[in-house]
């Protein structure tokens, strides 16, 4: 069996390291987010943008990153990872950071409430909440919307409730190792269960927190790899990774919007592991993909 390479595996295990065990039957949601709210931030401090307020979008916090104070910069609406439960502003506030200053697109990233208190729909009714209040902020721009694992899954639910509710536009999806399959079915859930930062058990206890009712593990708006219509979506790029659980929804979602007629841009990272693109300060080959996955986004919303 392949095997990370050692400075990749040295990474992995520093992120893993005083991780909570994460099981329905033990463990407390208030204790898991203060025990991610006490970790060590990053001695590098984050990137200056040009301006970054704190906003209320129709009810939904929401944090907007504006690089250029450009009156026709495009719009990316960003929801964030974290199983559907964990993470907020604070935690992806860096990557935000990062992704506004190399795309010149203003960011927005979504405050969405989150299970296990508030599960599925919330969360993507939220999100949704949230690029209508960015539409009417800025309209005209050129729009995308991103988001990396559980924020991955909100951002392509996004493009099929723009899609069946007659709008905003988008005019493309960025899905960072997204997070589709309630139901973990396919090999790389196996295969990467344990010892690459996220496991399977964290998965499970995601999932079970979001998706309260067995109902909703077919829903499109919830799983979109469960037989969704994917027809008319917007371009696609999606990233994954080869040490992730979650390997084998983002190369299944890619086949399956291609099969849809949907344009796909999919780079895979073999030797990569989930979350790896908030990584980039810690490895060389994480700061050039994420390059690389951000100049992609940059292009995409570029006026032609």
């Amino acid at each position: 069996m392949n095997r990370p390479e050692p400075d990749i595996q040295a990474v992995i295990d520093l992120a893993t390291a005083g991780f909570p065990p994460l099981a329905t039957e033990m463990t407390d949601i208030a204790e898991v987010r203060a025990f991610f709210a006490a970790r060590p931030r990053p001695a590098v401090p984050p990137p200056p943008v040009a301006r970054v307020t704190d906003e209320h979008a129709d009810g939904v916090p929401v944090r907007v990153y504006d690089p250029a104070c450009h009156e026709a910069a495009p719009v990316i609406v960003f929801c964030h990872g974290g199983g559907f439960v964990l993470c907020d502003l604070d935690s992806h506030d860096p990557f935000c950071r990062a992704l506004a200053l190399a795309t010149g697109a203003i960011v927005v990233s979504v405050d969405y409430r989150r299970a296990p208190e508030h599960p599925f729909p919330a969360a993507p009714e939220d999100a949704y909440t949230a690029l209508l209040w960015a539409a009417a902020t800025f309209p005209g721009r050129r729009t995308a919307v991103a988001g990396d694992s559980a924020g991955a899954n909100l951002a392509t639910v996004l493009t099929l409730l723009s899609r069946d509710r007659g709008g905003p536009e988008i005019t493309c999806q960025a899905l960072y190792y997204p997070m589709l399959d309630p139901n973990r079915s396919r090999p790389s859930h196996r295969e990467n269960a344990q010892g690459y930062f996220l496991t399977a058990d964290h998965l499970r206890w995601y999932w079970d927190g979001y998706l309260q009712s067995p109902a909703h593990r077919t829903s499109p708006y919830a799983a979109p790899l469960a037989g969704a219509d994917l027809s008319g979506l917007p371009p696609a790029q999606i990233v994954t990774a080869g040490f992730d659980p979650l390997r084998d929804d983002g190369l299944a979602y890619a086949e399956a919007l291609a099969a849809a007629g949907v344009p796909v841009q999919a780079r895979h990272h073999a030797g990569m592991f989930h979350g790896f693109l908030s990584m980039a300060g810690a490895l060389p080959a994480a700061a050039e993909a994420r390059e690389t996955a951000f100049a992609a986004l940059r292009e995409a919303l570029a006026e032609r």
